[in-house]
């Protein structure tokens, strides 16, 4: 597949002129069909800016994957390849679902001493590979609060570090998260496109409409939020890139969708696959006149850039 940018700023086919709200369409809620069972998570990544009490940034990946035989956590900081943490919790070799490892991080500049604690023992999880309650990951950069995730994590925190202490606590962003999925053509997942926004259900669905008084099927794209429909592309054959704005929380989110590989090149990423589509929410500032920016202005304009969800899907039934 072509690099996402250059696809969607080459070839993108709007499908409106105007921004929409996301309670235009009210009286349409994207209800799937219930004989369709939604696809399943693979991996789900999330990307965290973290800027410590010196004003030093580091970024934080935790990926949390599941597949048929394994389970686990990575956590990557500045794009450290490879990555300095990894835990399979299903390995017969390796099950430590509690713990704390340190660890060093060396730069051109300096270096920073890290210490990762995690408690997985009584996680319980969902659909996906993500837990959703009874664990926490809690990582210490430079004797300073860094990334705290999962609902036991206070407690920790509280443990570890004396509230009087006046401990510095550094400021966390999540700027990205990514999604693997696989399976049908209806998509799930929950989204909060600002640091005060609230948490959002967002549906993907992928299905076929009868047009001309059902002389011929077309397949239809359908992306919904808090079931309102926000988009509807037909034809999505011949519409197979495009982008939309939507507005959600106060915010201009771009909404850009790639099926190409769906329809054109089916066996892209295994011979029972149907190759993969590409969906991505970016939110941007109002002051934006141009949905990507040039190669030239992007690295100045950095960190206006707030929040992105990018949605790889496979199809595979």
């Amino acid at each position: 597949m072509r690099d996402i940018v250059s696809c969607f700023s080459e070839n993108a086919v709007s499908v409106s002129h105007s921004s929409i709200s996301c309670s235009t369409y009210s009286n349409n809620a994207c209800i799937s069909p219930s004989s369709i069972a939604p696809s399943t998570q693979n991996s789900i990544s999330s990307v965290y800016k973290l800027v410590l009490s010196t004003l030093k940034q580091i970024l934080i990946t935790v990926t949390w994957c599941r597949s048929h035989s394994n389970q686990g956590l990575t956590v990557t900081f500045n794009d450290e390849d490879p990555a300095p943490f990894r835990l399979n919790t299903n390995s017969r070799f390796f099950r430590k679902k509690k713990g704390t490892k340190l660890l060093e991080l060396e730069s051109s500049s300096d270096s920073s001493r890290v210490e990762i604690s995690w408690d997985l023992s009584s996680a319980k999880y969902e659909a996906g590979p993500e837990p959703v309650q009874g664990f926490h990951l809690v990582i210490v950069i430079d004797s300073e609060i860094g990334l705290v995730l999962g609902d036991t994590a206070e407690e920790i925190v509280s443990k570890r570090f004396n509230s009087k202490s006046n401990t510095p606590l550094a400021k966390v962003t999540l700027i990205s998260r990514r999604e693997h999925c696989s399976g049908s053509t209806l998509y799930t997942t929950k989204a909060q496109f600002c640091d005060t926004g609230t948490w959002h259900d967002v549906v993907i669905r992928c299905s076929t409409e009868e047009e001309n008084e059902g002389l011929f099927k077309s397949p239809v794209l359908c992306v919904c939020i808090d079931k309102k429909t926000v988009i509807r592309v037909k034809r999505l054959q011949w519409n197979f890139r495009g982008n939309q704005t939507i507005f959600v929380d106060g915010l201009l989110v771009d909404l850009l969708w790639d099926v190409h590989d769906w329809f054109f090149n089916p066996s892209s990423s295994s011979s029972s696959s149907g190759g993969y589509a590409v969906f991505m929410f970016r939110t941007r500032s109002g002051m934006d006149s141009r949905l990507w920016l040039e190669e030239k202005t992007a690295q100045k304009d950095k960190d206006r850039v707030k929040f992105s969800l990018l949605i790889y899907a496979c199809k595979t039934s």
